[in-house]
């Protein structure tokens, strides 16, 4: 992905999900703005293929991922295709396959990821952001699943991923209630880690981002690696417990301390 793509893709206007990157961050975008970037089956099978593109990528250091037209991440799904393509059980099974490719491949990226909120971030939009490692909205954000209005239940990859951020009371609160959350209250309930105004939140998402980007990208992937283990209940073993300490075997390491010595930048290489 060259960093002359963001102008090529954003004349595509077919592509539900555009993707781009400027320095070693990529920018994700959910490409349904007329349909307030709601979630239909193409888009699922187009994120799934970006996310893991991105993956392979090892010169990248940080995912943004936005919906397009600033007035919503994602609106949920597309409900105008359900008759078509998720009307019965084994639609549905099969509808869930290109979401779990997508779904798995946010989480499971090495680099870090961050959702960017702004408007309506519901149903599929959440389950979304909350596969990311971090999440900012601006004050115009509104979050929610309102699933119970059409019969539907949350699939399992959504579920564990929502208790794990907000716990089991919030998730309830959100499936049982329908009800939908202010940027603030999602602040309040762990939904999102910050909340900015609207007219410096892209400001300050790329600077998170570039932040992010300017650390050591082989900390960064291990830290991922190993808040994923910590939720795993089964004790760690020696060799885990020795895990962190391999960091001082690397390049990056030794030009951190090096150039915290020497009072200057450093200039981490990944390895």
């Amino acid at each position: 992905m060259s960093e002359g793509s963001q102008k090529d893709n954003k004349e595509n206007k077919q592509d539900t999900v555009l993707a781009w990157r400027e320095g070693n961050v990529a920018t994700v975008v959910l490409n349904r703005p007329e349909k307030l970037n709601a979630f239909n089956l193409s888009m699922w099978q187009d994120l799934g293929t970006v996310m893991l593109k991105l993956a392979a990528d090892v010169t990248l250091r940080c995912v943004v991922i936005r919906g397009a037209g600033g007035r919503a991440f994602a609106a949920g799904a597309d409900i105008a295709e359900f008759q078509k393509v998720r009307f019965s059980s084994q639609q549905a099974v099969s509808y869930a396959k290109p979401m779990d490719r997508a779904v798995d491949a946010i989480r499971q990226c090495p680099h870090p990821t961050l959702a960017f909120i702004e408007g309506a971030c519901m149903g599929g939009g959440l389950e979304i952001a909350a596969q990311c490692d971090l999440r900012i909205a601006n004050q115009s954000a509104r979050f929610g699943i309102p699933i119970n209005k059409i019969g539907n239940v949350l699939p399992y990859p959504a579920m564990i991923a929502l208790v794990d951020l907000v716990g089991r009371s919030v998730t309830m609160e959100l499936l049982l209630e329908g009800r939908i959350f202010t940027a603030e209250e999602a602040y309040v309930k762990g939904l999102v880690g910050r909340v900015v105004d609207d007219n410096i939140a892209e400001a300050e998402v790329y600077n998170s981002a570039r932040r992010i980007a300017e650390g050591a990208p082989l900390v960064a992937r291990w830290h991922k690696k190993h808040a994923t283990r910590v939720q795993n209940p089964t004790p760690l073993t020696a060799e885990e417990l020795a895990q962190p300490f391999l960091c001082c075997d690397t390049e990056d390491y030794k030009e951190g301390v090096a150039a915290f010595l020497e009072k200057r930048k450093p200039c981490f290489k990944g390895k």
